[in-house]
């Protein structure tokens, strides 16, 4: 018997006529929680991809809330250093692990550093991620296949397993897919296909921890403005990115943070295996 099951929560007996009185009821519904100044105080983040987009909005915004964070990156120092700055800004303190998590060995060492500088881990953002676009899925080569699928999704596995031993009830894993998961896409076959893959893992992962009481939800951003986007696509491309959405606009990572910091505190404690979809309006089959 699982332990989902054994911790079914059975309420006394009770009915009434309808509508129905609140007063009435037992136990009454909870209506109001307490308001926090400080979301996140004194919680310990750590996010791949943490140096730029997305993962920077992130980090400021979780130390805006009371976080110190680990931020994991590849080779982008000077982004990182601007990130750890804004963070240091903000009061709270900012680890810069620099790391090609495209391999097992260097996601146990991200873990690790991050441990033993905060000593636990109670936020897990797994977000880092590349995408090559490619006409046709015959332009696919077996080491972008590989390396796509190493950074997007097997880090998570990694990152996850090391880190797991260092989280306890109540923690949060907070995992990056994208639209593409959900809609595919023509030009970036093996990235939809990893950000397909991460809405399962997530749903999967969920169903494992949630009697631990570790919560495991998502966020799939649509088009958003971040380097990512420059470095990967003709100038063309660039200028209409995120214009043939409903809001006619890419999306900015500032804009995408609060989704992450709602998953991450209490607000959203009756979510897990949930995904959120900032994506400008596009509406999704989820």
């Amino acid at each position: 018997m699982s332990k989902i099951t054994k911790k079914k929560k059975i309420r006394a007996p009770q009915t009434q006529r309808r509508p129905g009185r609140e007063e009435k009821m037992t136990p009454r519904p909870k209506a109001k929680r307490e308001a926090k100044v400080f979301k996140l105080r004194n919680k310990v983040a750590l996010i791949t991809g943490g140096d730029s987009g997305i993962g920077r909005a992130v980090a400021v915004l979780f130390a805006q809330e009371g976080a110190d964070v680990a931020l994991a990156y590849l080779n982008e120092h000077d982004d990182a250093q601007k990130t750890r700055e804004m963070v240091e800004e903000t009061g709270r303190k900012c680890l810069l692990i620099d790391a090609d998590i495209a391999r097992e060995a260097n996601c146990k060492r991200i873990v690790r550093s991050a441990v033993k500088k905060f000593g636990r881990i109670d936020i897990l953002v797994n977000n880092a991620a590349i995408h090559y676009e490619q006409k046709s899925i015959t332009g696919i080569t077996r080491d972008q296949l590989m390396k796509t699928f190493a950074v997007n999704i097997f880090s998570m596995f990694w990152i996850t397993q090391s880190a797991l031993p260092h989280m306890k009830k109540g923690s949060v894993i907070i995992n990056t897919s994208s639209v593409t998961a959900y809609r595919g896409s023509p030009h970036l076959i093996d990235y939809a296909s990893t950000k397909g893959a991460i809405v399962a893992f997530t749903r999967s992962l969920a169903a494992n921890l949630v009697g631990k009481g570790i919560r495991v939800n998502g966020v799939a951003p649509g088009p958003i403005w971040t380097p990512l986007i420059v470095s990967s696509f003709g100038a063309g491309r660039v200028a209409k990115h995120g214009s043939d959405v409903p809001m006619e606009r890419a999306g900015e990572p500032a804009e995408v943070a609060p989704s992450f910091l709602f998953l991450a505190c209490e607000d959203s404690s009756y979510m897990t295996g949930q995904f959120l979809h900032p994506n400008g309006g596009e509406i999704l089959n989820t």
